[in-house]
């Protein structure tokens, strides 16, 4: 089993392995060229999403500057706006829904790793360390609203028709038609 298979299970990986940095460091060659062209170059920047994400649909949005680890695992559905300073690390596949609205500053994670130092801190035979890495999906459905400076954590599904409070971190799944905020963010009402 490769690295990267490895890490789309679920299972412990090794975060530094050769066809994990080729997709990191294209990843890197073509945020670069979307985050410094000019917003006025709109197909120029969409043929660079096409590039760099899984899937983006027709008429979805991503402010610069974007930021995310691989950018082969993020999938967008139509109509959907990404604001300024966003980072998806898609160590896993993060699929967000038709016309969603993510507002500035939204951090959406899909590593983790071990609590304890001991677990997680690995020695390898030249006496450098690395660091045990694991991964699991993120789901956003359709029509949601995720306000600025909010963090998704691993693993977690979000319903459709949800809108969720400004700095919340969502540590666990959140129905449909809902609003919740906090942190940790908690279901506060129905919509």
């Amino acid at each position: 089993m490769t690295e990267k298979q490895k890490m789309l299970a679920g299972q412990a990986y090794d975060s530094r392995d050769p066809e994990l940095l080729k997709m990191y460091h294209r990843a890197r060659a073509l945020l670069q060229q979307y985050n410094s062209l000019d917003s006025t170059l709109a197909t120029d920047r969409d043929n660079i999403l096409q590039q760099l994400v899984e899937e983006v649909a027709p008429g979805v949005w991503i402010e610069a500057p974007f930021f995310c680890d691989y950018g082969s695992l993020i999938t967008i559905a139509e109509n959907t706006f990404v604001n300024a300073n966003c980072m998806f690390m898609d160590n896993n596949h993060i699929r967000i829904g038709k016309n969603g609205l993510i507002g500035p500053g939204v951090h959406i994670y899909t590593a983790q790793h071990p609590l304890k130092a001991e677990d997680r801190i690995v020695t390898a035979e030249d006496g450098s360390s690395r660091y045990l890495t694991t991964s699991q999906p993120v789901h956003i459905g359709d029509n949601a609203w995720i306000g600025g400076n909010t963090v998704i954590c691993p693993g977690v599904s979000i319903g459709n028709n949800v809108t969720i409070g400004a700095g919340s971190v969502v540590t666990k799944d959140i129905p449909d038609n809902v609003l919740a905020y906090g942190n940790p963010c908690r279901v506060i009402r129905s919509l």
